[in-house]
């Protein structure tokens, strides 16, 4: 049975459980600490850069890892995230789910749209990186295209800044990855 959102308790939070009742409606639902996040569609610019990385990462992207995009990550009971792209470990691909765990996850990319700049540049890289995400890649698209590459410092749970890349997307980890920034951008804004 499908249950109206009016129909569930608010005094708790929301949580997964409650997510997984609702229908599968195509609405973009994230979790922060119990409080529903509804998103507006993104832009075509955002998508494209989306569906470019994805293609561009699976081309090099090692077997024992799968790249797929708006999938969630769900971080506890109350939290759940989806990356505009993410990578994942093929076994955790394989189980068909409908959302990864933290340890199954290998890199997030958020790309940075108008509706959700706190939240690209700082909450979410904050929890995925106090999850143990090993890899965080940010997106800007204001002044062209930059992709802003992190890596977690295990230690203290904080992703640090390893790049800024605006031509190129060259890195080593969490596989050698070669791809020139003009393959991600849309054709209207060469």
């Amino acid at each position: 049975m499908t249950m109206a959102i009016s129909d569930f308790p608010r005094a708790a939070g929301w949580t997964t459980e409650d997510l997984d009742d609702l229908p599968e409606d195509g609405v973009r639902r994230e979790l922060l600490d119990g409080v529903l996040l509804v998103s507006p569609s993104p832009t075509d610019v955002h998508q494209i850069i989306a569906m470019r990385l994805g293609v561009a990462l699976e081309a090099t992207c090692p077997s024992e890892l799968q790249v797929t995009q708006g999938v969630e990550i769900r971080l506890s009971h109350n939290r759940t995230f989806i990356p505009d792209v993410l990578v994942a470990t093929d076994d955790a691909a394989r189980r068909r789910g409908r959302y990864y765990l933290p340890a199954e996850v290998v890199l997030a990319v958020e790309i940075v749209s108008p509706s959700s700049i706190a939240m690209d540049r700082f909450t979410k890289p904050a929890l995925y990186a106090a999850a143990g995400i090993p890899h965080f890649w940010r997106i800007e698209t204001t002044n062209g295209i930059a992709v802003h590459v992190h890596r977690l410092d295990p230690e203290n749970r904080t992703y640090r800044p390893t790049d800024v890349l605006d031509a190129r997307i060259r890195v080593t980890d969490p596989w050698a990855i070669d791809v020139p920034i003009k393959k991600l951008t849309p054709r209207h804004l060469h």
